[in-house]
C-alpha cells in the first residue's frame, strides 16, 4: 500500500436529473440546471457506511468535505467517473481534472480482472451472499426518484416524485444507495491480491481527463442535417404510403406482404441485405420504387445526429465518447453515445467536401440532390465532419499502420514480415510476392499482378490468429461468391509463408495450458511474456493470467478443462459472451489467445503514444481503434510530423518493434 495514502473514502451518488443519462451520457446530464445529488453514501476505511439525505438539508460534514480533497485520502467508486464529475458540479470545481489523481474506479479493477461491468452483473459472477450484492429493486427506485414522471390524475399532475410523495420508497432507497457502497467495498476486498498497476490507473485519469475535454460540434451542419432528413423522410414516406396504400410502410410485415402480393414473389425479410439484393430483380417498376423508398427510409446512421443533437453539452462539445477498458479482454477502449469507432464511411472526394458541408448548413435540399444524389445518403457520409475543432484551431490526426500485422509479427519473430516493416511498410504487396512468388516490383498499379495485392491484404487482414477460410471473407473482406479451394490455396500459402507465426500460435496455447496444469509459471519470448495460474483461495479467484511485455496482465476468469465442437479438449474460461452479453463460460485456443494479446499490445502502444501526446502538449480530443484526433494551435504541418514521430517511437518496453503513423490536419474530421 502506498505509504501517502492514509485512509480510503468508498462513495456512491443518487441523483436526479431531467436528462436521459443513457441517451446524453455522463456529461450533459451533470450540466442540466435541474441536475441535483439526493443521497450520499460513503464509508472510511471499510467502516460502516453512512447515508446523507442531501434532500432533507442535511450538510456534508466537515470531516467528510475535508477528506474528500485531501490528497491522503483515496476516493474510491463504482464507475467513479460519475461520482468524480457530479461531486466536481456541485462543488463547482474550476478544473475538475485536477481532482482524478485522488479517485480509484472499482470498475476498472472488476474488468482488469476479466469481470463484466454492471455493479450487479460483477456481484452475480463474483458469487456474493445476497446481502451483499447490489438490490435488484434498485432500477425500479431509480425511475422513481432520478428521472422526471409522467402527470397523472393519481399523482396530481406532477411531473417529479419527491421522497414525501413515497416516504416509505425513499426509506428503501436510502438502504439501496448504502447497499451500493457494501457491495462496492466486497469487490474491492475480492479483488485487492490483484490489484491494477499504476501505469493503468494513470491511463484512466488521462482517459477521464479526454472524455471531459470533450470533442467541437458543428450545430449548424447537425441542425442543418435533422431538418433536411426529415423534409426527404416526410416525402419518401407520403410516397411509400400512396404506392402502397399502407398507412405504415415502414412496417416489415405489411411490406413483405404487399410486396408479395404485388410480385407473386414470395419475400419474407427486408433486412438490408436483401434489400440490395431485391432491388431491380422485382417485376414491375412500383415495386422496385418501393424498395428504393424502404431503403433511403431504413439507414439508420443519419440518426446518430439525434445522438449528437442530445448529448452535447456545454461550449457546444461533445464529451464522454470514450469507454476505458471497454473490452476487457484486452483492455482497449470501446465507443459510447455516437459511437465514434462505428461512423459511417465517407465516400464523397476529399475536394468536394466542404461543398457538401455548407448545403447542409444552409438547409440546401434541391443543391445536395442534384451535385450528390441520395440525400440520406450524403447526410450519412457527413456524420464524421459533424465533429470539428474549436475556433482559432486545427485537427490533426495520426494513425498507426497495421498496428497488429506488426504487432503479431514481432511477438512471433516473423523476420520477413519485420523487415517489410522496417523497410518500405508495403505489407500487402509483399504479402502477396511471398504467396504467390511474384517480383514485388510488378505488383503496381496497371501491371495484371496488382489483382494478388487484394489476396495480400486478405490474408494480412484474416490469417494472423489462425482463422481459415471463412476469415478470409468475414475480416479479410474477399467476395462472398470466392470459391471455396481458393481461400483454402489463399490460406495454406500464408502459412507456409508465416511458419513462425503459425508455431507462436502452438506455443501460446502449449504455454497456457502448462500454467493450467502445473500452476507454475511459463515463460516464453525471452521473458517478455508470462503464463501464469493465479489463486486466491480466501475470495475464491481464480485466474489464469497472460503478463504482457509492458507488465500489464490479461485475465481468464476460472480457467478449466472444457471440451470443443470438435471432441477435442480445450481451455475453458468466465467471460462476457460479445453477442448475447451475457456471463458465461467460453473456450478459447492459442489462435485466439494471440488475438488478445497482439490486440492488448497494440492498445498498449495506443495507450502509451496518448500520454506522450498529452505530455508533449497535443490535447487528444478522441480516438478510434489505433487513431488519434487532436486538437492544435500549433502549424498544422510541423506538428504533424511531430504527432507522426511520437507515435512511431517504440515504447521502452518494445524497443524493437517498428511503429509507423500516418495522417492528415484539417478542418473538420475525416476518413483519410
Amino acid at each position: 500500500m502506498d505509504p501517502l495514502i492514509l485512509h480510503h473514502l468508498f462513495i456512491d451518488l443518487e441523483t436526479f436529473s431531467s436528462i436521459d443519462i443513457r441517451k446524453s451520457g455522463l456529461y450533459r446530464y451533470a450540466q442540466s440546471p435541474d441536475f441535483q445529488i439526493l443521497l450520499l453514501a460513503y464509508s472510511v476505511d471499510g467502516g460502516p457506511v453512512q447515508v446523507l439525505d442531501l434532500t432533507a438539508g442535511e450538510p456534508i460534514p466537515d470531516v467528510l468535505r475535508s477528506m474528500l480533497f485531501d490528497p491522503s485520502v483515496t476516493k474510491h467508486a463504482y464507475n467513479a467517473a460519475f461520482e468524480w464529475y457530479c461531486l466536481s458540479r456541485f462543488f463547482e470545481l474550476q478544473r475538475p481534472e485536477e481532482w482524478l489523481p485522488q479517485w480509484h474506479c472499482t470498475m476498472l479493477h472488476g474488468l482488469y480482472c476479466g469481470y463484466p461491468a454492471g455493479l450487479g452483473a460483477i456481484g452475480e459472477a463474483l458469487g456474493m451472499a445476497e446481502d451483499k450484492k447490489k438490490m435488484g429493486i434498485g432500477r425500479q427506485l431509480i425511475r422513481d426518484f432520478c428521472s422526471p414522471c409522467k402527470p397523472t390524475k393519481s399523482n396530481g399532475g406532477r411531473t417529479r416524485n419527491l421522497p414525501r410523495h413515497m416516504p416509505e420508497k425513499w426509506k428503501l432507497f436510502i438502504e439501496y444507495n448504502r447497499r451500493d457502497v457494501e457491495t462496492e467495498m466486497e469487490v474491492d476486498r475480492r479483488l485487492s491480491r490483484f490489484p491494477v498497476p499504476a501505469e493503468v490507473q494513470a491511463q484512466w485519469i488521462t482517459d477521464q481527463t479526454i472524455n471531459l475535454r470533450g470533442v467541437a460540434v458543428d450545430m449548424e451542419l447537425v441542425c442543418g442535417a435533422l431538418e433536411l432528413d426529415d423534409r426527404v423522410r416526410s416525402r419518401h414516406l407520403a410516397e411509400a404510403q400512396q404506392l402502397t396504400g399502407l398507412e405504415n410502410p415502414n412496417s416489415v410485415a405489411k411490406l413483405a406482404k404487399w410486396l408479395t402480393d404485388e410480385t407473386g414473389k414470395e419475400i419474407t425479410d427486408l433486412r438490408k441485405s436483401t434489400v440490395k439484393e431485391l432491388l431491380g430483380n422485382l417485376p414491375g417498376d412500383k415495386a422496385n420504387r418501393v424498395l428504393e423508398l424502404r431503403q433511403e427510409l431504413s439507414k439508420t446512421s443519419t440518426k446518430k445526429y439525434d445522438k449528437i443533437l442530445v448529448a452535447v453539452g456545454e461550449g457546444n462539445r461533445l464529451r464522454g465518447l470514450l469507454q476505458f477498458y471497454g473490452a476487457n479482454r484486452t483492455g482497449r477502449w470501446s465507443g459510447r453515445l455516437v459511437q465514434p469507432q462505428n461512423l459511417p464511411r465517407t465516400y464523397i472526394d476529399l475536394d468536394m467536401l466542404p461543398l457538401a458541408r455548407g448545403l447542409v448548413q444552409h438547409r440546401q435540399e434541391v443543391g445536395l440532390s442534384l451535385v450528390f444524389g441520395s440525400v440520406p445518403d450524403t447526410l450519412s457520409q457527413l456524420i464524421r465532419t459533424a465533429f470539428i475543432p474549436a475556433e482559432g484551431k486545427t485537427f490533426v490526426d495520426a494513425d498507426f499502420s497495421a498496428i497488429e500485422a506488426r504487432v503479431v509479427a514481432w511477438l512471433a519473430g516473423e523476420e520477413w514480415v519485420l523487415e517489410v516493416f522496417r523497410t518500405h511498410g508495403k505489407i500487402y504487396e509483399a504479402t502477396a510476392s511471398q504467396l504467390y512468388g511474384v517480383p514485388m516490383e510488378k505488383i503496381r498499379k496497371g501491371n495484371p499482378e496488382y489483382a494478388l495485392r487484394q489476396r495480400g491484404k486478405a490474408a494480412t487482414l484474416a490469417l494472423g490468429y489462425g482463422g481459415g477460410a471463412s476469415a478470409l471473407i468475414t475480416a479479410g473482406q474477399l467476395a462472398k461468391d470466392t470459391p471455396e479451394e481458393e481461400l483454402l490455396d489463399i490460406r495454406d500459402r500464408w502459412r507456409n509463408a508465416n511458419q513462425a507465426i503459425c508455431q507462436f500460435w502452438n506455443t501460446v496455447q502449449a504455454a497456457a495450458a502448462q500454467a493450467l496444469e502445473t500452476g507454475q509459471s511459463v515463460v516464453i519470448r525471452n521473458g517478455t511474456l508470462v503464463f501464469a495460474h493465479e489463486c486466491d483461495p480466501a475470495n475464491n479467484q481464480d485466474f489464469l493470467t497472460i503478463q504482457l511485455p509492458n507488465g500489464r496482465k490479461l485475465y481468464y476468469v476460472r480457467p478449466h478443462w472444457t471440451t470443443d465442437r470438435w471432441g477435442r479438449r480445450s481451455l475453458g474460461y468466465w467471460g462476457l459472451n460479445q453477442t448475447t452479453k451475457k456471463w458465461m463460460q467460453l473456450e478459447t485456443y492459442g489462435g485466439k489467445l494471440v488475438e488478445n494479446i497482439t490486440q492488448a499490445v497494440a492498445r498498449d502502444c495506443l495507450a502509451e503514444s496518448i500520454t506522450r501526446l498529452e505530455a508533449a502538449g497535443y490535447p487528444v480530443v478522441f480516438h478510434i481503434h489505433d487513431e488519434v484526433v487532436i486538437e492544435t494551435d500549433r502549424e498544422p504541418e510541423t506538428a504533424l510530423k511531430d504527432v507522426c514521430r511520437i507515435m512511431g517511437t517504440p515504447p521502452a518496453w518494445a524497443v524493437d518493434l517498428p511503429l509507423r503513423a500516418e495522417g492528415w490536419t484539417g478542418d473538420f474530421f475525416r476518413k483519410d
